[in-house]
């Protein structure tokens, strides 16, 4: 993140204080650029846990999100050592939000078709608070009308979307499918978890 100047002043550690927050990550080159997001929401207050597709760990390293959150990050559908909840359901049952980001065609097509055959499509399907997807991908694939359906389909059903933008993509050209900015995410993370507040004070 940026130093604070009068445009981005330091982040107030209290603003997402209460706020659980899981983040889905998946595999593509942007993976990287959700460190930044994940050190943000924590900055602010937020609760952050991971969890991470195997493709995910080929990007990134579960220990950049754990030395970022403090947290365990989930990395596999069954084993986790110490944790008592082998598919990890538990984690989605206090979340206030799920941000998958990247989130890629394959996971895309996996949320839409209602498949949970790995840990962050799992995850979804249990999940009962606001999923929102941070797409990132090559041009050809964001364009492909199939993508583009599911995406429908998906934000028809509820599902939130900061939609990419246009630039230089890891396939070394020039077009739409770069994944927002993780300021981007951010902003519209943080309005969505305002509109309610955390589940944390109901209980």
């Amino acid at each position: 993140m940026t130093n604070p100047t009068p445009e981005n002043p330091r982040p107030d550690p209290s603003e997402l204080a209460g706020y659980e927050v899981v983040v889905g990550v998946c595999g593509g080159i942007a993976a990287y650029k959700v460190a930044s997001l994940v050190s943000a929401l924590v900055q602010r207050g937020a609760g952050v846990t991971v969890a991470m597709t195997a493709a995910a760990q080929k990007f990134i390293t579960p220990l950049t999100f754990e030395s970022l959150t403090a947290r365990q990050v989930f990395t596999d559908l069954w084993h986790s050592e110490n944790y008592h909840d082998p598919q990890h359901l538990n984690l989605t049952e206090r979340a206030d939000m799920f941000v998958i980001a990247p989130a890629t065609a394959n996971t895309i097509g996996r949320i839409a078709g209602g498949l949970a055959d790995d840990l962050v499509s799992t995850m979804v399907m249990s999940a009962d608070c606001p999923v929102l997807l941070a797409p990132a991908m090559n041009t050809r694939m964001w364009q492909n009308p199939i993508v583009q359906a599911n995406l429908k389909k998906l934000v028809s059903l509820g599902y939130r979307m900061v939609a990419p933008g246009e630039g230089w993509l890891a396939c070394r050209t020039i077009g739409a499918g770069r994944m927002a900015e993780p300021l981007q995410i951010l902003a519209e993370s943080i309005s969505l978890l305002k509109q309610s507040p955390p589940r944390s004070k109901s209980r």
